[in-house]
């Protein structure tokens, strides 16, 4: 009797911990789909972005046929992937995860400054970070950083180290598309005339009036100087720097006004008013997530 390949010794561990997995064949891409699936010809697979009727039990459509079943991962028809396989991949929307891939130094730096800590994997050329809690799946995020979660896969490189965090808005928030940002110009927006931020809102903040609005100021001119792209993020950024200005403040310090305010920037430079109210409350939202 032959020995049983060690990829899937690691699947079936993998498995039997809930985590649906995926043979990996030389240069650590999946297999092929079998002649009836070739070219997606049957539809697709009922778990795929576009659901469709295919009932395969090959290995086919990628992570779509991920799966915890040992007896499907010790079937005839997986036999021959196995002994072939290089290494095992993981599905992991599918285990109610999402993983950060960073491809390289910079976009682990970027990382650690901006998201919370969570348990992180070593890869060739950068990290993967697992989060707890599943999302939409999206390339080219930012520079060097793709979303793993619903609709892809990962390869599978160790358990990692560190606590995992559950699924942060900073995350989500990434998968916001934000290719350009429009001319400015006449702007359909719903928003109000603002109210500016002072005592009257701010009854339990620490700082200055003058300290509030410089910090203020010198953001909305951040925001408003992306006029080619990118302010809807910055409008992120800025929220997030800001909000985190007042975590050790007793409150209330009028942090919805300070939001309206870069809302209004994003919004003047293009930014939709929805994708702006999202980026923003995401930000605020993850100053109190760091800070708790």
């Amino acid at each position: 009797m032959s020995a049983t390949p060690e990829p899937l010794n690691v699947a079936l561990a993998l498995a039997a911990a809930g985590v649906p997995v995926l043979p990996l064949r030389a240069g650590k891409v999946p297999f092929g789909n079998c002649r009836t699936c070739k070219g997606n010809a049957c539809g697709g697979r009922p778990n795929m972005k576009a659901a469709g009727p295919c009932r395969c039990s090959a290995p086919c459509h990628a992570w779509a046929a991920a799966t915890t079943d040992p007896h499907t991962l010790t079937s005839p028809l997986w036999a021959p992937v196995w002994r072939e396989a290089v290494a095992v991949a993981y599905h992991p929307g599918g285990a109610g995860l999402t993983v950060v891939d960073l491809d390289n130094a910079a976009a682990v730096a970027w990382a650690r400054e901006t998201l919370p800590a969570t348990r992180t994997v070593p890869t060739t050329r950068g990290e993967h970070w697992l989060y707890l809690g599943a999302m939409p799946s999206s390339n080219a995020v930012r520079p060097g950083m793709d979303i793993k979660s619903l609709t892809q896969y990962a390869r599978w490189l160790g358990p990692g180290t560190g606590r995992m965090a559950v699924l942060p808005a900073a995350v989500r928030a990434l998968v916001v598309k934000e290719d350009t940002t429009p001319a400015p110009g006449e702007v359909a927006s719903s928003l109000p005339g603002r109210t500016p931020w002072g005592r009257s809102v701010a009854t339990g903040c620490r700082h200055t009036e003058r300290y509030v609005r410089t910090g203020l100021e010198r953001g909305l001119t951040l925001v408003r100087a992306r006029t080619e792209s990118g302010a809807g993020s910055q409008a992120f950024g800025v929220a997030r720097f800001l909000a985190a200005q007042h975590t050790g403040c007793p409150g209330p310090c009028g942090l919805a006004v300070i939001g309206e305010e870069i809302v209004m920037a994003a919004v003047s430079v293009g930014v939709p008013e929805a994708y702006a109210r999202r980026a923003v409350a995401n930000g605020l939202e993850t100053a109190v997530e760091r800070a708790a």
